[in-house]
């Protein structure tokens, strides 16, 4: 079977550019587990990129220093102090390493297991925590202050101070492996974690780490967890084809989301809040109008696609990671084809492929420019997002949605194909 349809010339489809690379030294003691680069993270100003890179440690460095040892070029390894050979892990006690005046500092973090989630917080002052009988806090949280929360294999949840590589809150309510984080965007510095436990828990960074709420209703593992960008809805994914959306003002269960055939495993609202999408081990990246439960676009990998009686056995071509570019026009996934594919959500076949073995997990730099994938080696790839001028019809749309639900927009008088195109009927 082939990973493109019989109408799709694969010479045609463009080749991703590739930019650059972080490699792990490999020990001879390194075992086929535990180096796994499960997650990658950029902070939402773009100040720092994060990733798990195996054993325990996660390492921590300023983007645009990032950005710039890319630019030597490949052949000039050696005298660049980025480069993977210059990578090695080290313990957060002698993790920290002196950056030139005026550069924010690089950690390698000791998390002391495995790390499955991460996810970064930054926090807005005027926000205030939900428990308003609290009258003191341990921690003051300032308009510059960038956490970072890294999900552990024991269950244990750790917040660090990006800045100084600092533990400053361990949170030990989870079961089982904690799989996935997330902060709500609106900077309350509130933390949903997902766990193999069955459950998703909130919790209160303003409030010392306080526990808000469990939320349960999943039958087997939460994978992942995303916030829309108004904090207002949560999508939970897991195994048994779930797709479960939460109401995060009163933590109810708003609907279950139908039309997955395997084990979900990734999740992510548009920058707008309209459309959501999920990559399952069906061998697709579907594309929901969450507001109606209706699937808008269904992104393949396998053609032609397996039958739902075969979706699980398909698993050279299980999607692993799915993310959303912050220009709401494309999509990347990580399959284990050994290819990222970059979408357009107004096409069916990608835009442009890389190749790249053993991918785990994607995500895109703030700006959107830029796709990191983390691997099972614990190294990660990075590559250009394909480029276009978006249409002013689009800017205006996601402005629109960015306030607006489907049934909002379907009750304006406006003529039927404008609203077809709003509500992206009509990509």
């Amino acid at each position: 079977m082939a990973s493109f349809p019989d109408s799709v010339n694969e010479n045609d489809i463009g080749k991703a550019k590739f930019i650059g690379e972080l490699l792990v030294p490999v020990a001879p003691f390194d075992q086929k587990s535990g180096r796994e680069a499960w997650t990658v993270a950029f902070a939402p100003n773009g100040s720092y990129f994060a990733w798990s890179q195996g054993h325990r440690i996660v390492r921590l460095i300023p983007w645009t220093k990032c950005l710039n040892s890319f630019s030597v070029g490949h052949g000039e390894e050696d005298t660049n102090a980025l480069s993977p050979r210059h990578l090695s892990r080290q313990s957060s006690n002698g993790g920290q390493v002196v950056p030139a005046a005026g550069q924010p500092p690089e950690h390698a973090i000791d998390c002391g297991d495995i790390v499955w989630g991460l996810a970064f917080g930054s926090s807005v002052p005027e926000k205030h925590s939900r428990c308003v009988n609290i009258e003191w806090h341990r921690f003051k949280f300032g308009q510059d202050q960038l956490l970072l929360a890294t999900g552990l294999n024991n269950g244990r949840i750790k917040i660090w101070d990006v800045y100084t590589g600092k533990l400053l809150l361990n949170l030990m309510d989870h079961t089982d492996v904690v799989r996935d984080l997330t902060f709500a965007p609106d900077g309350s510095l509130m933390l949903v974690s997902a766990s193999r436990d069955k459950t998703l828990r909130v919790w209160d960074l303003k409030d010392d780490g306080n526990m808000v709420k469990v939320l349960r209703g999943h039958q087997n593992w939460v994978y992942c967890s995303a916030f829309s960008p108004d904090s207002s809805i949560l999508c939970s994914v897991g195994a048994g084809k779930s797709v479960f959306l939460w109401n995060m003002d009163k933590f109810t269960l708003i609907r279950k989301l139908e039309g997955h055939h395997h084990d979900v495993v990734s999740c992510e609202f548009s920058p707008d809040g309209a459309l959501l999408a999920t990559a399952s081990y069906d061998t697709r990246v579907i594309v929901w109008d969450h507001h109606k439960a209706t699937v808008l676009l269904e992104l393949g990998h396998l053609f032609p696609p397996p039958s739902p009686i075969f979706a699980g056995g398909a698993n050279d071509r299980w999607v692993r990671s799915v993310s959303f570019c912050p220009d709401g026009r494309h999509i990347a996934s990580v399959t284990d084809d050994r290819l990222v594919r970059f979408w357009s959500i107004e096409e069916r076949a990608p835009l442009a492929i890389a190749s790249v073995s053993n991918g785990l997990c994607c995500a895109f730099s703030a700006q959107g420019s830029v796709l990191a994938a983390g691997t099972r080696d614990g190294s990660v790839h990075f590559w250009e997002c394909p480029r276009s001028i978006a249409s002013l019809q689009h800017m205006c749309r996601m402005a629109l949605r960015r306030v607006m639900s489907t049934q909002q927009v379907e009750a304006l008088a406006i003529p039927a194909l404008l609203c077809d195109y709003l509500t992206y009927k009509v990509i």
